[in-house]
Order: structure tokens, then sequence, then C-alpha cells
């Protein structure tokens, strides 16, 4: 379902764009860098964090780490990770496949600010096989997304 809910919401939110699948396994920074030709920079991962009773995602640069003390000042509550199965039943996604777009439940989505250093980002696309090249701009326009500085950036 994962991926065929992604392919609906850019068939109808962004026709141009569309979603790219790889023989190899992009369920990582690491290996999503090497299936797409990027950086590892580029790819935007989706973070899926309890605050309290709320669930957001947030989307930031692959090379960036969640700043546990902006995080909570931001969104007054301390963030904690969701586990594989929660991440499957809230999203729609598996890990290594989650990302803001074709959602099976309506999230607030937050992109972090380390994403506005590129042109274009590399988001999975709903499962660990596939992924889009968008730009920044882009994304969290067609997702609602606020901007958020919620990481600190490493190289």
């Amino acid at each position: 379902m994962s991926v065929e809910s992604v392919r609906a919401f850019f068939a109808e939110k962004a026709p141009d764009i569309s979603v790219m699948e790889s023989p190899q396994s992009s369920a990582t920074v690491t290996l999503a860098a090497e299936a797409y030709g990027v950086e590892p920079a580029r790819i935007a991962k989706t973070l899926s964090l309890r605050l309290g009773e709320r669930v957001v995602l947030i989307v930031t640069s692959g090379t960036s780490r969640m700043d546990n003390k902006k995080v909570k000042a931001l969104f007054k509550g301390k963030p904690k990770m969701l586990g594989p199965e929660e991440v499957a039943e809230i999203t729609g996604h598996e890990v290594g496949g989650v990302c803001p777009f074709g959602l099976k439940t309506p999230l607030p989505i937050y992109c972090d600010v380390s994403l506005q250093a590129f042109d274009v980002v590399v988001p999975a696309a709903g499962s660990t096989h596939s992924a889009v090249r968008i730009a920044p701009s882009r994304l969290a326009e067609l997702v609602r997304a606020e901007w958020v500085d919620v990481c600190e950036v490493r190289e």
C-alpha cells in the first residue's frame, strides 16, 4: 500500500514528480545515497516522533542529527522516537521508507532548515526501495510543512 499511496499523492498533487525505484535497498541514509547517486546530506530522512500525546514527522538532511534540547523547547515536550510497528501503523510506511507523502493518518509535518542547503533532496517514497527527487521548498509546500530549526548539522 505504501508506495502506491505515495504514487497516488504525487499523481494528484504533483504529476510532474515520479517515484524512482531501486533494486538496491535505500533503507538507511548511506544505502539511499548509494542507490540514488547523491551525497548522504541530500537524503531527506523523516523522523517519526511522539511528543506527549502528539505524533509529528520531522524531515531533515540525512547527515543532520536531531537536537533534543531544540525539539523540547519548540514543542514543549520530550521527543520519543516511535517503534517500527507504531511507525507503520500510523504512517502506513515501513521504517526505511517513511516519508511525508501519502500518509495513512494526517500528521503535522515539519522540515528542518538543514534541507535548505540543497536545491534538490531525495526523500524515501514509502518503501525501502523507492524515493523521489524534489526541491526542499516544493516538498514543504506539498505537505504543508512548517520550517523549523531542530537539528545540528554534521559533515
